[in-house]
């Protein structure tokens, strides 16, 4: 089966501005692709830009699609390990751009085989995925009284975003759990911004609440510094922005520098990575998590099947179009019941964007 055509859109949703310690975004930088074929499949794909992390813009992604596309026009679809080592023999990092590609792919392979995506993947049935909802940084009475509005909504386990000043960090965990009660499963994610002395200072200090885990304390150039971090902290720690690939999966885990390992499509450059990150993670035993950026339903949808068919992936941070989106163009897809993300019956990924969104888009075909 040959690559026909690829429709390449810059795929803007206007959001409610949301704050995390690299900065504040006001819209999902996203792509959309449809990738056509010969035998009249179509797979989709999307990614989520977020500069702060990857260094990728909606800008360079839509640049680097349409090369993308032409590399691949008139090529087997099928093939995902020739076409992925193409992508990345032509360029180096770029994997959130990539992650779209390969999820179109995957797309394609599943319908061709007639089965959803999770079955594809090697799932055999579906699976409860709780994900967790996000508290955005702001001060410390504001976080608290978000908490507790999502609490009143259902919501059992809060992700708190951290790594401002440690201060800050301290009085804003303090609220939270003094407002929501002690009960209530927190996960904070500091998102690189924390120095060695401030991690320390906290996650100690966090040692009586009831905290799953923290992502991501340090940049990751303060790798060498996290394994004396795991010794110390009483809170556990999830890898987040130290791991893009497997390699950096092997090179973490070999130095005992985390607990968990979060995989997001944006890092890893699609599901084929992801695979292996998983792999080096299952049989080091470090459960993973799956997580994303400010992604649309159709992505999120991805990640549902991703989580289902892999049995080590046992968080789940899927809660991107809860974070303020303003509007939801996407057809199909997964929906959330009680704050449980569940999947389509369909082949494929099973979700798609509406035309009439499309058409008022920025876009190409190649």
């Amino acid at each position: 089966m040959k690559i026909t055509k690829t429709e390449i859109y810059k795929y803007s949703i206007p959001m409610v501005p949301f704050t995390i310690a690299t900065g504040t975004m006001h819209f999902a930088q996203n792509i959309f692709i449809r990738i056509h074929t010969d035998e009249n499949i179509v797979g989709v794909g999307e990614c989520s830009a977020f500069p702060m992390i990857v260094g990728e813009t909606q800008a360079t992604c839509f640049e680097m699609a349409k090369d993308f596309a032409h590399l691949w026009k008139g090529k087997d679809v099928l093939d995902i390990n020739a076409r992925m080592h193409e992508l990345h023999a032509f360029t180096a990092y770029n994997y959130t751009i990539k992650s779209a590609f390969d999820m179109a792919l995957y797309d394609i392979a599943a319908k061709h085989s007639n089965l959803p995506l999770y079955k594809f993947l090697g799932g055999t049935k579906k699976k409860e995925l709780k994900t967790d909802v996000t508290v955005g940084i702001n001060s410390p009475q504001q976080m608290a009284l978000q908490a507790e509005a999502f609490v009143e909504q259902g919501v059992e386990i809060l992700k708190v975003k951290l790594g401002k000043n440690a201060a800050h960090d301290m009085e804003a965990i303090g609220l939270i759990t003094k407002t929501v009660g002690n009960n209530i499963k927190l996960r904070i994610d500091a998102n690189q911004g924390w120095h060695y002395e401030d991690a320390l200072k906290v996650l100690t200090a966090f040692k009586d609440y009831n905290i799953e885990f923290c992502e991501q304390p340090m940049r990751r150039y303060d790798d060498d510094k996290l394994p004396k971090l795991v010794q110390l902290s009483t809170v556990k720690i999830m890898a987040d922005e130290s791991v893009f690939d497997h390699y950096d999966a092997e090179r973490i885990i070999a130095a005992n520098a985390c607990s968990y390992v979060n995989i997001k499509f944006a890092k890893s450059g699609g599901i084929l990575e992801a695979i292996k990150i998983n792999e080096v993670c299952e049989a080091n035993n470090i459960p993973c998590m799956m997580g994303g950026m400010l992604e649309s339903r159709v992505a999120l949808t991805a990640f549902a099947h991703f989580a289902t068919a892999l049995d080590n992936v046992k968080f789940y941070d899927m809660d991107t179009c809860l974070l303020g989106h303003k509007t939801d163009p996407v057809t199909g897809g997964v929906t959330y019941n009680n704050f449980c993300v569940e999947l389509p019956d369909g082949i494929g990924i099973s979700a798609d964007v509406d035309e009439g969104f499309l058409k008022g888009l920025e876009s190409t075909i190649v």
